[in-house]
């Protein structure tokens, strides 16, 4: 798709949000009863499911034993129907065993997991609908889903992906912003340190765009902080309000 396309004359994108606007972000947290901890989230039409297990003895082999501080585990998958494309998509093909090492470091920049010394902590995480910045929503998902089970984090982390289009940095892109050409990066943060717990780019940029880009999805990321902040704030009180009758 052409860069003409992507951004009009007047500075829209294709779903008529300005540069710097985030997508309507819903969640919703305890959306499993078995788990210890589980999320669901949507930014624009990208759709995802996270669930938590732990802290837990750690399962297999014991040469996984971390004697001063918990094991994270990550599995990433996409379901079939989650874009137009159907096919097959199994858990050990390359894309989603990167994605599933890129959760891992980001959590373990996250979780205070010096508190659970030769533990482990699952987290598994389902994109139900793709519409572009995968990863941010499973991070975004999966931070709700680890304070729902109760696990102690440094800060929330917060994901978003930033683009170029025609020498302007657009905020949480879709799709088609994704797929367009240009360079664009996911990043990671740690909003009250502003600690970037992840930076991830698939292409060449030019070091005068890359300060740019990384401060508009700082930004985002920030906006992010705020939106996750009000969905615990207000499960907190469902959940109070609950025990309470």
């Amino acid at each position: 798709m052409a860069g003409l396309e992507l951004l009009s004359d007047q500075g829209y994108r294709l779903d008529g949000r300005k540069p710097s606007e985030l997508r309507k972000v819903q969640a919703r947290m305890g959306v499993f009863a078995q788990a210890d901890g589980s999320a669901y989230i949507e930014q624009g039409n990208t759709k995802a499911l996270a669930v938590v297990y732990g802290p837990h003895e750690v399962r297999g082999s014991r040469s996984k034993t971390l004697h001063d501080r918990a094991v994270i585990n990550c599995q990433y998958s996409m379901a079939t129907f989650s874009t137009a494309e159907r096919k097959r998509r199994p858990h050990g093909d390359r894309k989603s065993s990167e994605m599933s090492l890129h959760l891992k470091q980001t959590f373990e920049a996250a979780v205070l997991t010096q508190l659970y010394p030769r533990s482990q902590i699952d987290i598994y995480v389902k994109i139900l609908q793709s519409d572009g910045g995968n990863y941010s929503a499973c991070v975004n998902a999966a931070t709700l889903a680890v304070i729902d089970a109760g696990i102690p984090m440094r800060d929330y982390v917060c994901a978003c992906s930033a683009g170029f289009v025609e020498d302007t940095p657009l905020a949480d892109l879709c799709h088609a912003e994704e797929s367009g050409g240009g360079t664009s990066l996911a990043l990671a943060l740690l909003p009250r340190s502003g600690q970037i717990a992840l930076l991830q780019m698939d292409a060449r940029l030019h070091q005068d765009h890359l300060d740019p880009l990384i401060e508009a999805a700082m930004t985002a990321c920030k906006g992010l902080s705020d939106v996750l902040d009000s969905v615990v704030r207000q499960h907190l009180q469902e959940v109070s309000v609950l025990t309470r009758d």
